[in-house]
């Protein structure tokens, strides 16, 4: 009797991979087991993991690294969901001869989540909705974004979109990056202005930018600082981008209205984590692409990844 592939997909939190679509051909040949859970121990995933010849990973959240890939000898495959998984070491798989599959990804959610954010801090909603089930009425005051300023922190797919969102709402927009220009900004209906005025004048301060060793941590207290009492911060794009202790004060200290975060250095986000008690946190699950349309990306295209190394 021919073994059957063993196959492990992981961080599936809401118990949902096998409802898209039809796996029934995929289990004929080979075993799959789903993991709900999120292990963050090292020797945890790699005891977890040793038996399996593929792996699909939600793009990051179990790392990948060197230490781990190179105790995992039935690897052969891993499928990632999205282009890019920085929680993957790419180069030693390659050097331990795993495949790395990415699927296709639909970058929808990640702005409408943002905009998302941005409307339940300027409208208070949250507060406002759970003082109405407490039997309360117009507790708080909320802002209008006709007129008010927006500063984007990165005008890739994803801050663009928002800059769309933004001039819908008749809103000023200005932007900074390292690398924008004059021209790409204008392109976008959006001013080009130093990192410190975008800070020190914006009503809603946003970050859009890819994670890597030259982006970390790059705002700072430093810039938090220049916000207005006023103005709210987002972030849901990565957690490090943000020195996240310096974010903690300016909010313990109520330097600013409000965050919405969904994105965090370490995630899930540690039960006693302030970020779950502050007032003035707005706090979300990293959901930014997870919605029904990119899920049904994803796993169609997990799905294929696998039927098509398990008909070779």
């Amino acid at each position: 009797m021919k073994t059957l592939a063993q196959i492990a997909i992981l961080d599936d939190y809401q118990n949902v991979a096998l409802t898209y679509g039809d796996w029934s051909e995929i289990e004929e040949l080979a075993e799959i087991t789903v993991f709900n859970d999120h292990l963050t121990e090292t020797n945890e995933i790699i005891d977890r993991l040793k038996p399996y010849q593929i792996i699909a990973v939600m793009r990051e959240r179990t790392p990948m690294t060197r230490e781990i890939l190179s105790q995992l000898p039935n690897l052969k495959l891993i499928i990632s969901t999205g282009q890019r998984n920085a929680s993957i070491d790419i180069k030693a798989a390659e050097e331990l001869g795993i495949t790395i599959s990415p699927t296709r990804y639909e970058s929808n959610g990640a702005p409408e989540l943002t905009w998302a954010l941005l409307l339940a801090l300027a409208k208070h909603l949250v507060r406002e909705s759970d003082n109405v089930r407490k039997g309360g009425w117009q507790t708080e005051i909320g802002v209008d974004l006709k007129g008010k300023t927006i500063g984007i922190i990165g005008l890739g797919n994803i801050g663009s979109a928002i800059a769309r969102y933004a001039r819908a709402f008749e809103m000023e927009v200005i932007a900074w990056s390292e690398n924008l220009t004059e021209e790409k900004a204008h392109a976008q209906g959006a001013k080009l202005v130093s990192k410190e005025e975008l800070f020190r004048t914006a009503d809603f301060v946003t970050v859009h930018l890819i994670l890597s060793s030259r982006s970390r941590n790059i705002i700072t207290g430093k810039e938090l600082d220049l916000m207005k009492p006023g103005a709210f911060f987002i972030n849901t794009s990565r957690g490090p981008l943000v020195d996240e202790k310096a974010l903690i004060a300016v909010l313990k200290k109520k330097k600013i209205a409000a965050a919405g975060l969904d994105v965090y250095d370490l995630e899930p986000l540690p039960a006693q984590h302030p970020f779950r008690t502050l007032p003035n946190v707005l706090a979300t699950p990293h959901i930014g692409y997870v919605t029904a349309d990119t899920y049904q990306i994803f796993y169609e295209d997990i799905k294929r990844n696998i039927e098509e190394w398990l008909g070779e």
